[in-house]
């Protein structure tokens, strides 16, 4: 989801990582936060406001990704499979592998954030009551993180997808409808409702002088507008593919080559002159292996003509390869995860089809065009 992020290490056995998007939010939060803390106690050093600025920023920081991991934990135990958590801009965002396949999962999946996020405000709080006599910088550090805690856990609430009160409400609606595609089109529509007055209020606030401030509402609610139709767009290829089986998408016309063939032979006499860009290593109808692009350009040019593709291609044990019954949606979800755009359809070992991520996409495109 996040391409041009740093990774910074696994919790759980989940990769965390931040967003080079982060770093501008983390600055202009500290020198918010040293602003703050100058302006309550005005007799600290300058060094002691930034100092506290920046120890506080990290540990709302942390609280954000503890809020993910509270998703996560839940996720991972529903047999869910959590790709990572990023830190951007607008906080963090925790990629799950799949949605959820009961609406009591996604309920208690979606309350999990808000309620470690009010758990660390009543723990910041209860540090803030023990320092204040004794600790004033801590006691002023901890106050703010109880406080922008409970907020983080409120504004997540709000009943509108992709907040965790939209995934709330569609689990809601998808335990009475027993419709996962409809309950997530209102969950969606009520975001798209929200974040169009997060925009305007922006807008308004804005208008009236508070420039800064109305110009980063406006800018979340563009955000979760930007999410929200995401969310319906995915739910309406969900519908558009619904019943559709890898078989019925695949096509059978692929290039064929032989093991024993150099990368010289393939990219000359295929790929330049056909645009191909993938080619089964095929041993009559049984598949040994795939050549793309990516594997050609690891050998040296000068290479090409003495190496056989059987010595670069992606062996048949390493292929992800899919049956010819399984659906459409799980083949999107594994060209997505694994980042590949060809996928074998297998049976008994005997190459049937290629369902190519181009061609899926096509083929989406139109059925979403036709649709009523």
């Amino acid at each position: 989801m996040f391409a041009q992020s740093i990774r910074m290490g696994r919790i759980l056995g989940i990769p965390i990582g931040v967003n080079y998007s982060w770093f501008i939010i983390f600055a202009l939060i500290t020198m918010s936060l040293a602003t703050h803390f100058a302006g309550l106690h005005p007799h600290w050093t300058y060094a002691e406001h930034l100092s506290l600025g920046v120890a506080t920023s990290i540990l709302f920081f942390a609280s954000v990704v503890l809020h993910e991991l509270g998703h996560s934990v839940l996720a991972l135990r529903y047999g869910i499979p959590v790709k990572s958590i990023t830190l951007f801009v607008f906080g963090g965002v925790a990629q799950i592998g799949k949605e959820p396949t009961k609406p009591i999962h996604e309920f208690n999946i979606a309350f999990a954030g808000p309620i470690v996020s009010a758990g660390l405000g009543v723990f910041f709080y209860g540090v803030m009551l023990l320092a204040r006599e004794t600790a004033e910088g801590i006691a002023a550090l901890a106050e703010w993180l109880s406080r922008i805690n409970f907020l983080l856990a409120a504004f997540n609430l709000i009943p509108g997808f992709p907040l965790d009160g939209g995934r709330v409400l569609r689990s809601i609606i998808w335990k009475y409808t027993g419709s996962f595609e409809r309950a997530t089109a209102l969950a969606a529509g009520s975001g798209q409702l929200f974040a169009y007055a997060f925009i305007m209020f922006g807008v308004w606030q804005a208008l009236s002088g508070n420039l800064i401030g109305g110009l980063w509402i406006a800018f979340i609610g563009w955000f979760l507008l930007s999410a929200a139709q995401s969310t319906v767009l995915q739910a309406g290829i969900r519908s558009a593919m619904s019943g559709t089986t890898a078989r019925e998408v695949m096509t059978s016309e692929y290039l064929s080559v032989s093991g024993s063939a150099s990368v010289a032979d393939l990219v000359e006499n295929h790929f330049l002159r056909t645009g191909a860009r993938c080619a089964m290593v095929m041993d009559d109808d049984r598949i040994r292996g795939l050549v793309t692009v990516h594997e050609i350009k690891r050998v040296p040019r000068e290479e090409w003509s003495r190496t056989p593709l059987q010595s670069v291609m992606l062996g048949e044990d390493r292929l992800t390869c899919v049956l010819p019954d399984a659906s459409v949606e799980n083949v999107l979800e594994t060209m997505s995860e694994k980042n590949i755009n060809q996928m074998p359809v297998v049976q008994d070992g005997r190459l049937l089809g290629v369902v190519g991520r181009d061609r899926l996409l096509a083929l989406i495109r139109t059925r979403l065009e036709f649709k009523t």
